[in-house]
């Protein structure tokens, strides 16, 4: 599915130069994010579409070529052992949704029939702009979830930042029962794509499936926006096989990306025979 990545988007550059991060793109519009480590100028390239014969030409071209590279591609890219980078970081797979089709078709059966029990909850389901405050529910929600499950994929102030800079485009959709907050889930759009970003349910909400019901009313409604692709974020059937199952379920495809990479083209290819290296461990499976 050809679309933008959400760490390759305009949105989210935005949102870095807003925290007075360091972005340029390269000649074919890559994002890179530019930082030091250790002394050492550093080069990333989040969710990069790249390719073999091209990526050492721009990187030359924009002068960066003495720079370290940290390269995550968007798709599975083993070439990249060729030009000396040391796979770091094995490749996970994305679960994304096709909004330009028909959405309950999609839906497995299973969770198409949890959606219909949480229409019967009398369950009420708001949608606005993200609040432009650290101590809104859901940060607040996903900071404890956090800190329980020993992940951080975002700071809140780039959520906050993504949200002040792109107005409209960061959607909360909250679940109540009652007048009490049983879930939440938030969604970054970018051009006409969206990203799940976080969400967080309570007892209550899962007991009534209330991220059914979201996740359905925001499909339904980044649809009718002219959004076409969803992305629900990774999928691990090991570690988190229910996560897994409620995204698949919603009518996800799963797709690898390419994993991450350490590249310091000064080197060439003399980090290439260390042991720890496995190239087929880097292509999709």
């Amino acid at each position: 599915m050809p679309w933008t990545p959400l760490h390759q988007s305009g949105e989210y550059a935005r949102a870095l130069t807003q925290l007075d991060a360091k972005t340029t793109r390269l000649a074919d519009g890559t994002l890179v994010s530019h930082r030091r480590i250790r002394g050492i100028e550093t080069g990333m390239l989040p969710r990069a579409e790249i390719s073999q014969d091209s990526l050492l030409p721009l990187i030359r071209d924009a002068g960066m070529r003495k720079h370290l590279w940290v390269v995550s591609p968007d798709h599975p890219a083993p070439w990249l052992a060729d030009l000396g980078a040391v796979a770091v970081m094995s490749p996970a797979y994305v679960a994304q949704v096709d909004l330009d089709g028909d959405l309950e078709v999609q839906m497995q059966p299973k969770w198409r029939n949890r959606l219909r029990a949480a229409e019967r909850q009398n369950l009420r389901i708001t949608r606005q702009n993200l609040p432009l405050r650290p101590d809104n529910w859901i940060l607040q929600r996903d900071r404890e979830q956090q800190k329980a499950r020993g992940y951080k994929p975002w700071r809140d102030a780039v959520t906050l930042a993504y949200a002040k800079t792109n107005r409209g485009n960061a959607k909360l959709f909250t679940a109540f029962d009652g007048k009490a907050e049983v879930a939440a889930m938030l969604f970054l759009r970018h051009g006409d794509s969206a990203t799940y970003h976080i969400g967080h349910a309570t007892d209550q909400g899962r007991a009534k499936n209330a991220h059914n019901l979201l996740l359905g009313q925001a499909m339904a409604w980044l649809a009718s926006k002219g959004v076409s692709h969803l992305e629900l974020g990774q999928v691990d059937t090991d570690t988190s096989p229910g996560l897994a199952r409620f995204k698949l379920g919603a009518g996800a495809k799963l797709r690898p990306l390419g994993g991450t990479w350490l590249w310091w083209p000064p080197l060439g290819k003399a980090l290439t025979p260390l042991k720890y290296l496995d190239r087929r461990a880097m292509s999709a499976r």
